[in-house]
């Protein structure tokens, strides 16, 4: 029923920025950690960024200082701005957000479709 919609991805060269944005949808249900995940070829799904409704944040310590997640609790989205971008961060992103669904009161995980961000000359 909850679902999660990411978008901003697209082709950037190595410095370049990028913003992606991922909005939850749905009804019944609130919003509590949220975060961006990425997955290059051949390689596992790591975490790059989180924040905790409490606006917490944690990072990836390859995208520390470049990276920013944020969050618009009024609009259900979250953000990932990206600068300095550089080869290594190509890979699918994805958003994951932990819910809780009001009608059975426990939480839950959601995952996005994935957006491809791609950093090349």
């Amino acid at each position: 029923q909850v679902q999660l919609v990411e978008s901003g991805g697209g082709l950037v060269q190595p410095g370049g920025s990028l913003r992606l944005s991922c909005a939850a949808s749905g009804t019944f249900f609130r919003v509590n950690a949220m975060g961006w995940y990425r997955q290059a070829p051949g390689k596992e799904r790591e975490l790059v960024a989180e924040i905790t409704s409490r606006g917490s944040t944690n990072y990836a310590d390859s995208v520390k200082g470049r990276f920013t997640i944020s969050r618009d609790n009024a609009k259900n989205t979250a953000y990932l701005q990206m600068n300095s971008l550089k080869a290594e961060d190509t890979a699918v992103y994805y958003c994951n957000a932990d819910i809780f669904r009001v009608a059975t009161m426990r939480s839950d995980n959601v995952w996005g479709q994935g957006t491809q961000v791609t950093v090349s000359s």
